[in-house]
């Protein structure tokens, strides 16, 4: 794990972890799980394997930053599981960025991968027989607002903005 500040924390997993994961949870995941970090950047292999413990580790920080309503949890993960899929699958890079953080009314995640190829996220209207393609559609139903950039360096960030129920403990964002 890399330093917490009383603004943002970091965490770098390795192979290594995801390899290990559950048993690795505790080395990663600091005893107050990020209560004094409004955000926090993980860095993972870009390995399908590193999905649920993306999805972990986020479970951990809501917990931390108070955020216990289904209502806002679950779009959440959703949202989150289903960039990290597309930033796997989509991307020729060997890692994958998610940073979360709230501000007063909303959750922000932002998952950022190296890019490599020619394709970018588009949301697709897939037929009822297609088995695939209906990720985009279920982060824009999920979230208030989502984009995507591509950066100077031809890598992707794909973002969505969640909002808070009533009552969840908000803080600025950084």
């Amino acid at each position: 794990m890399l330093p917490t500040t009383t603004h943002s924390a970091e965490v770098m997993v390795t192979a290594r972890h995801i390899a290990s994961w559950p048993q690795e949870r505790n080395s990663l995941i600091p005893a107050d799980c990020w209560r004094s970090a409004p955000c926090v950047v993980f860095r993972l292999p870009a390995l399908k394997r590193a999905v649920p413990v993306c999805r972990n580790l986020v479970r951990a920080w809501l917990d931390g930053q108070g955020i216990h309503d289904d209502d806002t949890r679950y779009p959440v993960l959703l949202v989150l599981s289903e960039l990290f899929s597309n930033a796997i699958k989509y991307s020729a890079g060997r890692r994958v960025t998610c940073r979360i953080w709230k501000s007063e009314s909303l959750l922000h995640i932002e998952v950022h991968d190296r890019g490599g190829t020619a394709s970018v996220p588009l949301m697709r209207r897939p037929s009822q027989a297609q088995e695939h393609g209906r990720g985009l559609e279920l982060v824009a139903e999920s979230s208030s607002r989502w984009g995507r950039r591509i950066e100077a360096d031809d890598s992707c960030t794909v973002w969505a903005a969640i909002p808070l129920t009533a009552g969840v403990p908000t803080s600025m964002a950084p």
